[in-house]
């Protein structure tokens, strides 16, 4: 039997040399990483040269990916709360024995009443499949705790793409070079996809025209030939506008429509009540940028959209993707392999992945727990027992996340976080906002120190990351971590004593050869070059579905709620600063001293209308919240928008804040994701 609390050991290498590794982090880019290890330390990263989308080439956050393993304020052994929740937080270092034993002791007592009082909370802090939701979703399996519905990035998406193609599948990402327009598409690609933006540098350096789509005017809409800067939450209403362009003109590819799409008569119609002029009125853009954006994409072929997910954090933004998503079906872009859309392509793994045999559902032994939105969390801790909602909440396991800084609406997730009621236990690599507020902080592996295997959003090659060194200190990879509680827990099921090697040989099925990913680093999937040529999409029929598809307007807006807008005019988007990744390497110095501090982006005109001057400390505030930041009057903002840009620790930001002090939990339209982006919001000098 495996010991479970013998630590991860590495061959004794003396002399330097290169460890195969994967980035981690929620991006698409999932780069190919070069590590270079000297005396069992690492001492430089790099980007693979032979893997065919990273090409040698790292984002400055990755390649400073060292000093965030080694950084002087790194957990490094399991600690106890000593302090109130509601007080300076205050911990004492215990042992792993005592921290396992006392912690399993209390998810006993609670799991005896229900388990379903006990919650997992977790995201994308590692994509990885192992240190992800392996072993972590065998545990929570065979507890019967509540599971949790993993929606706040990308599920608005996912869901639109799966009702229009069938799964979340598009564009492979080396073709778009050889595209001649490229529609940008709600991304700030240099700073949050910056290998597909290679590509489309490599086909503007050729001659095809870029254009950007997005409120702000990005670094990368800076490098475009056009930038269209509508307000948030109209994508949906541009993109109708287009389709009525295509119809009027008859720049329709007849042929693929009729053999390839379902439910045209249906959208045609919608189309048709969508002309220029009523899109630039919902669009705050002209009818000119319309029917110019029109004719570009139905004129200039091949015709590719890299579509990001910022677009699908309002309301309505299901369906502004799925209208997006058919507009290649309806010019017939995706007769080529330089033509049709790009948003997610983590479904070409679907497969080749093994998800049953890494998580055990089987371990549910029939029961069926409740699903718990990771986006209400704030509401959610504060609800108390019901029919409707089952039991109250009294425990939650949080890794691979921050909530307390990334949920919406953090004034009501401080408050449930606080409950002295509430039994947290976060797995860590530093003291984030979410730590200081739980019972139990357990230091976690990074990247460098455990063994995983990746697949992608943006690409379609599946990696392996070896571990370069041996833990720091006490820190133990999330797979262990569970062995061990699950041993603790009494939990004698065979699955919890595999390795992390059998968990990453067990990830995929017999296409992905474990031996050659090792050897190679990645292994590609085998697809074909334009996926879509004949239709054949991933839908029960083989075709696109249109029906149904339409613009829904936001929550908040000076359209939809008119009285609200009146108190606070401005709409707030919150892209994330491009030195941070989410909330991931705020507390890196180096990084942080580029970053500078907090900012919100306002546009001149709404500056000189409250009195603003750049520089000066203001206060974003509506009725959920108020949080300080530095103004910055930049040409970046468009007018009657501000760019509260995120996600900051709310403890390195003035006042103990950040931007979601004034986001809201109302859901999507699809996939019931969060409306970060549908925000009205007032701004005012501190």
């Amino acid at each position: 039997m495996q010991d479970l609390l013998a630590p991860t050991s590495l061959p004794d290498r003396a002399s330097p040399h290169i460890v195969k590794g994967a980035c981690p982090h929620d991006c698409p880019d999932t780069c190919a990483l070069r590590i270079t290890v000297d005396q069992g330390r690492v001492i430089k990263i790099q980007g693979a040269a032979d893997h065919p989308s990273t090409h040698g080439a790292l984002c400055t956050k990755v390649s400073r990916y060292a000093e965030r393993t080694y950084h002087e304020e790194r957990l490094l052994q399991p600690l106890k709360r000593v302090s109130r929740k509601d007080e300076a937080p205050r911990f004492e270092p215990v042992s792993w024995a005592e921290a396992l034993a006392d912690i399993s002791a209390r998810l006993k007592t609670i799991a005896a009443r229900d388990p379903q009082a006990i919650l997992p909370y977790s995201y994308a802090g590692t994509m990885g499949l192992l240190q992800g939701e392996g072993m972590s979703a065998r545990f929570f399996n065979k507890l019967g705790a509540s599971q949790l519905d993993r929606t706040i990035c990308a599920s608005a998406g996912a869901a639109a793409l799966t009702a229009t193609y069938g799964h979340r599948v598009g564009m492979h990402l080396p073709y778009f070079a050889e595209s001649r327009l490229i529609l940008i598409w709600g991304s700030n690609s240099i700073a949050s996809n910056l290998h597909f933006w290679t590509y489309a540098n490599k086909a503007k350096r050729e001659g095809a025209k870029l254009i950007c789509i997005d409120p702000r005017k990005t670094e990368t809409a800076d490098k475009c030939h056009q930038h269209i800067a509508l307000l948030p939450g109209t994508d949906g209403a541009l993109a109708l506008g287009l389709m009525h362009e295509l119809i009027v003109h008859d720049w329709l590819d007849h042929d693929y429509i009729a053999r390839h799409v379902d439910g045209w008569e249906e959208l045609k119609a919608r189309a048709l009540n969508w002309p220029p002029e009523a899109v630039a009125e919902v669009c705050g853009i002209t009818a000119e940028e319309v029917r110019g954006l029109a004719r570009d994409y139905a004129q200039t072929k091949p015709a590719a959209i890299r579509l990001n997910y910022g677009m699908q954090r309002v309301r309505g933004g299901g369906n502004a993707v799925r209208l997006v998503a058919l507009l290649p079906c309806l010019t017939g872009a995706w007769r080529s392999r330089a033509g049709g859309l790009l948003l997610s392509s983590s479904g070409w793994f679907a497969p080749f992945k093994n998800m049953a045999a890494l998580e055990r559902p089987e371990l549910l032994a029939g029961r069926q727990p409740r699903l718990t939105n990771m986006s209400t969390i704030g509401d959610d801790l504060l609800r108390e027992a019901s029919p409707e909602f089952g039991p109250k909440i009294e425990a939650l396991i949080v890794y691979n996340s921050n909530p307390v800084a990334v949920a919406p609406e953090s004034p009501k997730v401080v408050k449930g976080f606080q409950r002295e009621d509430l039994f947290t236990v976060v797995l860590e690599h530093f003291m984030t906002d979410t730590a200081d507020l739980a019972d139990y902080v357990l230091p976690a592996t990074t990247q460098l120190e455990h063994l995983d295997v990746h697949t992608s959003y943006g690409h379609t090659d599946v990696l392996i990351n070896e571990p370069a060194i041996a833990p720091i200190g006490e820190a133990k990879p999330n797979t262990q971590i569970f062995r061990e509680l699950a041993a603790a827990m009494g939990f004698e099921d065979e699955c919890f004593r595999e390795s992390d090697e059998q968990l990453a040989r067990q990830a995929f099925t017999a296409e992905i050869d474990f031996e050659a990913l090792r050897a190679q680093g990645w292994q590609s999937l085998p697809l074909k070059e334009a996926p879509f040529a004949e239709g054949r999409f991933p839908t029960p029929n083989g075709r696109a579905q249109a029906a149904g598809a339409d613009f829904v307007a936001n929550y908040e807006s000076r359209r939809s709620s008119p009285e609200l807008a009146a108190r606070y005019p401005l709409a707030m988007i919150s892209p994330p600063a491009r030195n941070f990744l989410n909330s991931s390497f705020v507390n890196v110095k180096s990084l942080r001293d580029i970053e500078g501090e907090p900012l919100v982006e306002l546009h001149a005109e709404d500056a000189a209308a409250r009195g603003l001057q750049d520089g000066a400390m203001v206060r974003v505030f509506n009725d959920r919240g108020s949080y300080l930041c530095r103004a910055r009057i930049s040409p970046r903002a468009r007018p009657g928008v501000v760019n509260g840009l995120g996600v900051w620790w709310r403890k390195l930001g003035a006042g103990g804040s950040n931007v979601n002090e004034v986001t809201h939990q109302r859901l999507t339209d699809m996939g019931r994701a969060p409306s970060f982006y549908d925000c009205l919001v007032e701004v005012k000098a501190a």
